[in-house]
């Protein structure tokens, strides 16, 4: 992995057990190859630059290793600590912005246009209350904080630590999939394939 300039950190929980709130319209099997096949547009996206997933599955990290991504290996440590030991584990790579995006995004077709050298920059879901896509000054000391609720405190954690703060608003990265409703997508996808 080439080093300096921007590196993309992609957080990915083990196929097996992924997209559990699918559940009640997706079996396990389907789920794994939904997870395995968002992941994959995501690291497409990231193309040119550098890319390190940071997981705790054997199975994840040989997936990465396919698609010549570093490994960031964090064992049970849950979603905040595992992004806080990438982005640590880039910097000290001489890294100097990460660009944090998140496997489940089907639509995204770029990321390398989100950073800003020096700043925070937040790409939101599109109720704007999770935080898709987050770049930050690799060596900045940002506290992540995922889960419901994390695009408003990731705004206060920049004004915290007094950097600049922009919002990227793009529909290719505000969609994510959490839920059943979050499927919609496909049903677009198809229509528009016809």
């Amino acid at each position: 992995m080439t080093t300096g300039g921007t590196a993309v950190l992609i957080p990915v929980k083990a196929f097996s057990v992924a997209k559990v709130r699918l559940a009640a319209v997706m079996a396990g099997p389907e789920r794994e190859r939904l997870a395995r096949a968002m992941a994959a547009v995501v690291v497409g996206a990231a193309h040119p630059l550098p890319v390190a997933v940071v997981c705790d599955d054997p199975a994840v990290a040989d997936w990465a290793h396919e698609r010549g991504a570093e490994v960031i290996w964090s064992p049970a440590r849950g979603l905040n600590a595992a992004v806080t030991d990438g982005v640590a584990h880039l910097s000290t790579m001489g890294f100097e912005t990460v660009v944090v995006a998140h496997a489940d995004l089907p639509l995204v077709t770029e990321l390398a246009s989100i950073p800003i050298p020096g700043a925070v920059v937040l790409a939101p879901d599109r109720r704007r209350d999770g935080t898709n896509v987050a770049a930050v000054p690799a060596g900045c000391g940002f506290t992540f904080s995922y889960g419901p609720g994390s695009f408003p405190r990731h705004c206060l954690e920049a004004a915290r630590l007094g950097l600049p703060l922009a919002i990227a608003e793009r529909a290719d990265v505000a969609w994510d999939v959490d839920v059943p409703d979050d499927l919609s997508y496909l049903t677009r996808e198809a229509g528009q394939d016809r």
